[in-house]
């Protein structure tokens, strides 16, 4: 399970599914992770949301970031790619309903630097949120209700399981009674300033950084308002301040980083196709996701939570393969 091609084995990772599978901390984890599943489901069908099933594979996917590429497979002679994210497909699910959500399986190849960082798999999934006629603030609105409803979840009804993981409720004291906090990105940047990291301003906050953030909080809070530039095309520019972005990014305390990101989307074809030029994308790859947007797509706002990155800051684990039952990491092969 654990050959070596070219990266550093982490420590613990398992030898074998047997070795993984039948311990006792897999056990208990996964029966938090089902825990947070069943939580998100109650907690999006009480607010009339529609779950709905979502691709594996398609002619587009999001391309990717962070240095993270897509994976090409040959379709009947056509060259189609595993979801590294389901955000094309949840906006096109917006023309059956209006409040969809999907439990999204991910494929992204990671570089191989990442299978040290233990925040990161190369196969993973997301509780993947979208919703018609939505803005930003209802977008983290909806991601903080999530956010606490699941962990009050496993609070209430697995403590015994959080215990045998020597994890202290205690820590979701402010997570489960305090509105989550906002800053804007460019005040996350001043802040690492001052803590002597060399944040570049108009990049994504990269990882060293989420952790001094994340490891200084003592609760949940939002980084909004990322510069232009910074993420995907679909990510709406603020009409009202030009180069800033209509999104966000979740990060947990204890430094744990970031569990989700989401935005407003660009909905407009005009739009789509200059950001997609902005950003390096040839429009030409995506013409069923244009021809939508041509023939008119609702705009909307959604995000995607990282569900074993959130499994592992309930579970207060050291890595996030250890809250997925066939863990692949950068490098590692394994079934």
């Amino acid at each position: 399970m654990t050959e070596h091609h070219g990266t550093g084995v982490p420590p613990g990772f398992p030898a074998s599914p047997r070795e993984h599978l039948s311990s006792p901390v897999t056990r208990t984890v996964l029966r938090i992770q089902y825990r947070i599943l069943d939580a998100a489901r109650e907690y999006l069908r009480g607010e009339g949301f529609t779950e709905l099933l979502p691709p594996l594979l398609g002619p587009v996917t999001d391309p990717g970031g962070r240095g993270s590429k897509p994976i090409d497979v040959d379709f009947y002679g056509h060259r189609y790619k595993l979801m590294t994210s389901a955000i094309l497909y949840k906006q096109a699910s917006l023309l059956a309903f209006d409040r969809i959500f999907y439990i999204a399986p991910n494929v992204r190849m990671e570089p191989p630097e990442t299978a040290s960082t233990g925040r990161h798999l190369v196969e993973f999934h997301q509780i993947d949120v979208e919703v018609a006629g939505a803005g930003r603030d209802d977008a983290t609105r909806l991601a903080e209700g999530l956010v606490r409803h699941a962990v009050r979840r496993v609070v209430d009804q697995l403590p015994a399981e959080l215990e045998q993981l020597g994890r202290d409720a205690g820590a979701f004291t402010e997570l489960l009674a305090a509105p989550f906090g906002h800053r804007t990105h460019a005040d996350a940047v001043a802040e690492l300033h001052a803590m002597g990291h060399p944040q570049s301003p108009d990049g994504e906050i990269d990882w060293q950084a989420e952790v001094k953030l994340s490891g200084k909080a003592s609760g949940p809070f939002f980084v909004e308002d990322y510069p232009k530039g910074s993420r995907g095309f679909y990510d709406r520019e603020d009409p009202d301040r030009p180069g800033t972005l209509r999104n966000f990014d979740l990060i947990a305390p204890e430094g744990y980083g970031e569990l989700c990101s989401g935005s407003e989307r660009e909905s407009a074809y005009e739009r789509i196709v200059t950001r997609m030029r902005e950003t390096g994308e040839n429009p030409a790859k995506y013409g069923w996701y244009l021809q939508l947007a041509r023939d008119g797509i609702p705009a909307s706002a959604g995000f995607g939570l990282g569900l074993e990155r959130f499994t592992r800051y309930v579970a207060g684990l050291d890595a996030v393969w250890q809250a997925n039952a066939y863990p692949k990491l950068a490098g590692v092969t394994s079934p």
